[in-house]
């Protein structure tokens, strides 16, 4: 079963990530934060990382940093889920090793059609 580690400070966010996702067969793992979500990505076999930007403490662009730099998961494929829409934050993403780029509000069709890329 494929796991997607799902890092986003909104609980709201997460659990519709999750009511989409489920479904589809996913086995689903969350942390609230960049510093939860590297710990995750630690401990556990990961296949995919959906992370937003904005997340108290360490952001996602840290996070995604801190993950290709070594850790035992630092080829998972990850895709950006966030409000950020500047093609520069997309440049920085892409040059520290983030793989995709999905802008929210998300619909259920759009986040399939990007999960289908990986």
């Amino acid at each position: 079963m494929t796991t997607i580690l799902l890092v986003d400070d909104s609980t709201s966010i997460r659990n519709m990530l999750k009511a989409c996702l489920q479904p589809l067969g996913y086995n689903i793992l969350e942390a609230s934060v960049g510093r939860a979500g590297i710990e995750q990505v630690r401990q556990e076999k990961i296949d995919l990382i959906i992370s937003d930007q904005n997340m108290p403490g360490l952001d996602g662009l840290g996070m995604v940093k801190q993950i290709r730099e070594g850790h035992h998961n630092a080829k998972v494929p990850i895709m950006v889920l966030t409000t950020e829409t500047s093609d520069e934050m997309k440049a920085k993403f892409r040059a520290v090793g983030a793989n995709g780029w999905m802008s929210k509000p998300f619909s259920p069709e759009r986040l399939e059609a990007a999960l289908k890329k990986f």
